[in-house]
């Protein structure tokens, strides 16, 4: 597993550039509806567009030749109710068009995040949040004028096109030669613009998710950052990451300006060719005034779209980056996945079962960081882990929330593999607190109720008042309804950790994970907690990793656990007897205490 920082460029397979555009506007087919009648409305505009030219072809030719004022004010007044029309239904499905494409990026939106929040903690361990974040907010967003465009100008403006090519050919295939003779060199050109640009788009779409991965991080750690006085480091890092962003940007854009140049060149030289060859067709009589400043009108609805066109495609280069990237990560699969077939797990008991269970985080099984571990818990016993750091420990309670797939071995739940029943059933029985427990901005009552959402008021107050966070939290200004901010800055690091405790409570998980839960908690508040504790415990399976006396002294079994091994394993008497593992760790940590 290899770990990307917010300095480096993250990793994104090459995909065929059609797949990516293919697949971005099937989005839109779910609006299928309101797009057709965007369409409709389009259609109507598109002709009163193509109208207007043989109206004035009409006026000039044939009423203001015979000097027929009647029939000029009506041609003129049935330009002006067209045209109203045409105003009006531009408005209309531009309008329309907006609404659908915002509806679309909500969805994909949603599709990400609910994608991201399925996949494994893999997938999160090797990647800064940042990079995340510009993937959902900033990635997405830029493809809210891609979506717009390719209805309410791609379909027109290609309509249009087509439509003034076919009347212009009817007319007079001279002088629509003359107007198109350099549209293949256009076409040339943008697609050697397209192919130098895209790649340098990739790049600069990378320069940019570093920084907002480095801002995150940051300004995340702000505190670190001030206590060792590392802005000017910070702030010179920021600098670097700037610089490259611009770079990139400039190296990408320089050839996005090459758009507007070609196709005002080939407008004008194409507008010159028209000029030329129709001054000497009108010098020998065979086209009438009228019928040219058609023509000079239909060049100009040619070359209006075609720059629209040309645009719309440089927007689409620039921005079918973005796409590679949400699309990336929609194809990244959870390493861990409920497999085809798998069992509701139903309410257990809550035994716990390894069976020659052998772990690594990586592919190479020299890393192995458990070694052919078994061990059988039965339901309602409390085991305490105890070993040096990286002895196992956290990954022995990570297997059995299943947030790791097991190498070799299994792990069983009340006789159910693991593998064997949803993640979502499993879980849900389940309890975790870790020493860094993470509060989220809102309210104490909604922190505590996070653990069981249909949980009422009168359960949050029991389960507070079980771990001794009642009276702290009646303090408060607001008492259970005090907003506090997130991670919960406002609290000390004791009192968040007493709402984790209770927010553990209120889920009332059958097997209950204290992972360092009350390595933050201060002497005396244990005391106080303590209780709170041992009758959560009560009745559960509970896995404890801790180091404090009260809580391993009290374990109904404690497994020692060194090399991604159970060296040790029996109650705290029975291990002091033996004068092995536990008896030095012991003498080392608690002696003073006890």
């Amino acid at each position: 597993m290899s770990i990307n920082s917010s300095m480096e460029d993250e990793y994104q397979k090459e995909v065929l550039k059609s797949n990516t555009i293919i697949r971005l506007f099937k989005y839109l087919f779910k609006y299928k509806k309101q797009i057709i009648i965007v369409l409709t409305v389009m259609t109507l505009t598109i002709a009163i567009s193509i109208l207007n030219p043989l109206i004035i072809e009409r006026a000039i030719n044939v009423e203001i030749t015979n000097k027929d004022v009647k029939g000029l004010i009506q041609f003129a007044v049935l330009a002006v109710v067209l045209n109203l029309f045409y105003v009006i239904g531009v408005k209309v499905r531009m309008n329309l068009m907006a609404r659908i494409s915002n509806h679309v990026l909500l969805d994909i939106r949603n599709e990400l995040y609910e994608h991201i929040q399925t996949l494994s903690f893999s997938f999160f361990d090797s990647r800064p949040t940042g990079k995340i974040l510009a993937r959902i907010i900033g990635d997405v967003n830029s493809l809210k004028e891609v979506l717009s465009d390719s209805v309410t100008k791609l379909i027109p403006d290609f309509l249009t096109i087509i439509a003034v090519v076919v009347i212009m050919v009817i007319k007079n295939w001279k002088l629509a030669m003359a107007a198109l003779i350099l549209l293949p060199f256009l076409i040339a050109g943008m697609y050697l613009v397209q192919n130098l640009s895209h790649r340098r788009w990739q790049i600069f779409r990378k320069k940019n998710s570093n920084i907002t991965a480095f801002i995150h991080e940051n300004f995340s750690g702000i505190r670190v950052v001030q206590s060792f006085t590392a802005e000017e480091e910070s702030r010179g890092e920021f600098q670097v990451l700037l610089e490259q962003q611009k770079k990139a940007f400039c190296d990408a854009v320089r050839l996005a300006d090459g758009f507007g140049p070609l196709i005002e060149l080939t407008w004008g030289v194409g507008t010159f060719l028209l000029y030329f060859i129709g001054i000497r067709l009108l010098g020998v009589g065979n086209v009438g005034i009228g019928t040219f400043v058609a023509f000079s009108t239909y060049l100009s609805m040619f070359w209006g779209p075609i720059r629209n066109l040309s645009n719309f495609y440089n927007k689409l280069v620039t921005n079918l980056s973005a796409a590679e990237r949400i699309f990336d990560i929609l194809d990244t699969k959870a390493e861990v996945d409920d497999k085809e077939g798998v069992k509701e797990l139903p309410p257990i008991k809550g035994r716990v079962r390894f069976d020659h269970v052998s772990f690594s985080y990586s592919d190479e099984p020299e890393t192995m960081v458990l070694n052919d571990v078994s061990f059988d818990i039965a339901p309602g016993e409390t085991i305490a882990l105890v070993g040096p750091t990286g002895a196992g420990k956290t990954t022995i309670v990570n297997l059995i929330s299943r947030f790791y797939n097991i190498t070799k071995g299994d792990v069983l739940v009340d006789d159910y593999s693991v593998e064997d029943v949803s993640i979502h059933s499993l879980r849900m029985q389940m309890g975790v607190m870790t020493q860094d427990n993470y509060l989220f901005s809102g309210t104490i009552k909604e922190n505590i109720r996070y653990g069981r959402l249909d949980a009422t008021d009168e359960e949050i107050i029991a389960a507070a008042k079980a771990v001794n966070a009642h009276s702290f939290i009646m303090e408060m200004e607001n008492g259970y309804d005090t907003e506090i901010s997130e991670r919960g800055v406002r609290l000390s690091i004791g009192q968040r950790q007493l709402l984790a405790f209770a927010r553990t409570m209120v889920s009332d998980p059958r097997i209950l994970i204290l992972d360092e839960a009350t390595s933050s908690i201060d002497t005396h508040t244990e005391i106080l907690v303590q209780q709170g504790i041992e009758s959560l415990l009560k009745g559960r399976t509970s896995f404890v990793i801790a180091h404090r006396l009260s809580t391993i002294k009290n374990a109904d079994r404690i497994f020692v656990i060194d090399d991604g091994r159970i060296c040790e394993a029996g109650s705290h008497e029975e291990l002091m007897e033996l004068k092995g593992a536990y008896y030095q760790l012991y003498e080392a940590q608690f002696k003073n205490i006890a």
